[in-house]
C-alpha cells in the first residue's frame, strides 16, 4: 500500500491568520446585526448575494493569495482558509463568488494567458465576476472522461456544442469554464483530446435551464450550448491538456472546509439545544460529531498548506470530500434521532429551519465534487489498492 499519497506535513495557522479571523468575525456580526443575511445550511452553493460578495471583495477577502497585479492580496493560503471557515460557519451568502474565488482564479493563474488574467482576475477579486463549472454531463454518470460536448475550430474561434449539468449558479454567472472534446476519443487514452474553454454565458446559442431541488430552490442548472462561438483567446491553457488541468482544479474543489461545514449551522443549533438541556443523547451525538469535525478540519488545513506550497494532493482531497459527505449526513441523522422537531423552511425556530434546509439539500452532497464511489476509487488507486 502506498501510504505516501496521504502523508501530509502538519500545518499550523500563522499569527496573521488570528487577526484575520477576528476581522471576519467582526464583519459577520455587523452584517447579521444589519439583517443582510440569515444563517443557513449549504449557503456556499445556494446563498447568492452579489452585494455580500462585493463587500467581501472590498475588504480584500477574495483572491487573497493572488498577486497584487491581478487584484489579489498576496496573502497565504492558510489566511484564506480562516476566512473560508468563518463565512461557512456563519452560514453567510457566499455562493456568488465561491467557484471563481476557489478554483477558477487559481486555474487562470496557472494556465491562463496574460490577457485572460488581466480581464478576469481583478473583477473576481472585487466580487464582480462570477464563474460556473462546466464539467459534468447528462447520461455519463461520474465518468468525466466520457464528455461529449465538442469544440471544433471555426476560423479564429471555436464552435462549442453540448450540454453541461449541475452547473451551480450558471443562471447568475458571467462565464462557465467548460471541459470539451477537441479531438476524437482515443480508446487507448480516454483522457486525451480534452480542452477547457471560458464560455460567455450571455453569448448567442447558450440556453440555461433550471434543475430544482426538492423544495423548488434553483441553484443547479442544465446549460445547453448550441454552436456557441468562443474566441480562440478564451481557450484556457493548452488545447488537449484539459484533463490534467481539471485534475489539478479538483484538488481545490474537493478539499476545502465547505466539504464538511455545509451543515454547520444545523450543528450549532444542536449545541444550543444541548446547552439548554444537557441530555445524554445530545452530548453523545455532539462528542462523536465534534471528534470527526476536528479530524476533517486538520486534514483540510494540511491540504491547504500543501496547495500553498504548489503541491497537488488529489488523493487526500478526494478523502476529505468522501468523509465530509458522510459527516454532513451524520449531522442530519443526529438531529433526527436526538431532537423531537419537525423540519420546516417556514419555521421561525432556527433548528427547525436549518434542519429542513439540510435535509432538502442532502441528496446533492454526494453529487458535487464527485460521487462517493468515484472518490473511493481515486483513494484506492492512490494507495495502490486497485
Amino acid at each position: 500500500m502506498n501510504a505516501r499519497a496521504l502523508r501530509l506535513a502538519p500545518a499550523t495557522l500563522p499569527p496573521g491568520a488570528l487577526k484575520v479571523r477576528e476581522e471576519v468575525r467582526d464583519f459577520l456580526r455587523e452584517e447579521l446585526d444589519a439583517g443582510t443575511f440569515t444563517p443557513r445550511c449549504d449557503a456556499w452553493l445556494s446563498g447568492f448575494s452579489a452585494e455580500f460578495s462585493r463587500r467581501m471583495g472590498e475588504r480584500g477577502w477574495l483572491g487573497m493569495t493572488w498577486p497584487r497585479q491581478y487584484g489579489g492580496g498576496e496573502r497565504s493560503g492558510l489566511e484564506r482558509f480562516v476566512v473560508v471557515e468563518e463565512v461557512l460557519a456563519a452560514g453567510a451568502p457566499v455562493a456568488a463568488h465561491w467557484i471563481a474565488d476557489r478554483q477558477s482564479g487559481p486555474a487562470l493563474l496557472r494556465y491562463g494567458t496574460e490577457e485572460q488574467r488581466c480581464q478576469l482576475l481583478p473583477a473576481i477579486a472585487r466580487g464582480e465576476c462570477f464563474i460556473a463549472i462546466g464539467m459534468s454531463e447528462p447520461d455519463t454518470g461520474s465518468d468525466l472522461a466520457s464528455v461529449r460536448t465538442r469544440a471544433v475550430p471555426d476560423g479564429d474561434a471555436w464552435r462549442v456544442t453540448g450540454t453541461k449539468v449541475w452547473t451551480s449558479q450558471a443562471h447568475r454567472s458571467h462565464y462557465m469554464i467548460a471541459l470539451c472534446r477537441t479531438s476524437p476519443a482515443d480508446e487507448d487514452d480516454r483522457h486525451a483530446g480534452l480542452s477547457q474553454f471560458i464560455v460567455d454565458l450571455h453569448a448567442p446559442g447558450v440556453q440555461i435551464n433550471p434543475i430544482r431541488l426538492l423544495d423548488g430552490e434553483h441553484h443547479f442548472n442544465e446549460v445547453v450550448l448550441q454552436d456557441v462561438q468562443v474566441p480562440a483567446s478564451m481557450v484556457l491553457g493548452s488545447t488537449g491538456a484539459g484533463w490534467e488541468q481539471v485534475i489539478a482544479e479538483l484538488a481545490f474543489e474537493r478539499s476545502g472546509p465547505e466539504r464538511f461545514l455545509s451543515t454547520f449551522p444545523l450543528l450549532r443549533e444542536l449545541v444550543h439545544v444541548a446547552t439548554a438541556d444537557p441530555d445524554v443523547r445530545f452530548l453523545s451525538a455532539l462528542g462523536r460529531l465534534t471528534a470527526q469535525l476536528i479530524t476533517l478540519r486538520q486534514l483540510s488545513l494540511r491540504i491547504a498548506a500543501a496547495l500553498d506550497r504548489g503541491e497537488a494532493p488529489d488523493v487526500a482531497a478526494a478523502l476529505v470530500k468522501d468523509l465530509g459527505t458522510r459527516f454532513e449526513n451524520e449531522v442530519i441523522d443526529a438531529v433526527r434521532l436526538a431532537v423531537p422537531v419537525e423540519p420546516s423552511l417556514a419555521s421561525a425556530v432556527p433548528l427547525a429551519r436549518t434542519f429542513a434546509e439540510a435535509v432538502l439539500h442532502s441528496p446533492g452532497f454526494t453529487l458535487r465534487g464527485g460521487t462517493t464511489e468515484i472518490l473511493r476509487g481515486i483513494v484506492a488507486r492512490g494507495l495502490g489498492l486497485r
